[in-house]
């Protein structure tokens, strides 16, 4: 298993990429509503998976769910957009764990050629859920949180940055969307955490002894 700095995941055994957090469509959503969001950041996000992609020559997608945020979102130039990614990987496998997001959002489109599952089993012993939970017997990949710490060197102001959360049983991955926002974690003693950011994994453990 390979944390990589760009908010993702690699199992090498079944070549597969595992993402959490997607949630395309989310500035479009904002903007119906109102509220005046920057554009770009879907063309930005499925430029980085295709990066991603390349990088590792991953077979599979696997996405922890919030493919998509909100019924909002699906207007036609983000999923036209979508669409013409996926023409370009006719043979990459895409599966998606349903997350709250997409249960409010509806499944992807069928042209997107998305296999929509509520758990995903991608080898003995390890379970893909979309809200980290315990799996009796299995180790657990998550997403959901959008796990972050506060990182601090003296002389410096605090900064936040994106994180994988690897506690004994349960794995939870940083959100892979560009367009979202993050939740504080209080890592237990004994976990691992990974800081990401500028292509980097930095493993910041220490702090919580």
């Amino acid at each position: 298993m390979g944390l990589l700095g760009d908010r993702a995941l690699l199992l090498p055994a079944s070549a597969t990429l595992v993402v959490a957090d997607v949630h395309l469509g989310k500035p479009a959503a904002f903007r119906r509503g109102g509220v005046p969001v920057p554009e770009g950041t879907t063309a930005a996000d499925l430029a980085r998976l295709d990066a991603l992609l390349d990088r590792t020559a991953a077979r599979r997608l696997l996405i922890l769910g919030d493919l998509l945020h909100a019924a909002a979102g699906r207007e036609p130039e983000t999923l036209g957009r979508v669409t013409r990614w996926r023409d370009r990987r006719p043979t990459l496998d895409v599966t998606l764990v349903r997350g709250n997001h997409d249960r409010r959002a509806g499944d992807p489109p069928a042209e997107w050629r998305v296999e929509v599952v509520d758990r995903f089993e991608p080898a003995p012993g390890l379970v893909c859920l979309h809200e980290p939970a315990p799996v009796e017997g299995a180790a657990v990949l998550a997403g959901h949180l959008h796990p972050s710490v506060t990182l601090q060197a003296r002389g410096c102001e605090p900064m936040r940055a994106a994180c994988f959360w690897l506690a004994p049983r349960v794995a939870t991955l940083p959100a892979f969307g560009s367009f979202t926002g993050s939740r504080g974690v209080r890592p237990g003693r004994g976990d691992r955490v990974f800081a990401v950011g500028d292509g980097e994994v930095i493993d910041v453990s220490a702090m919580w002894g």
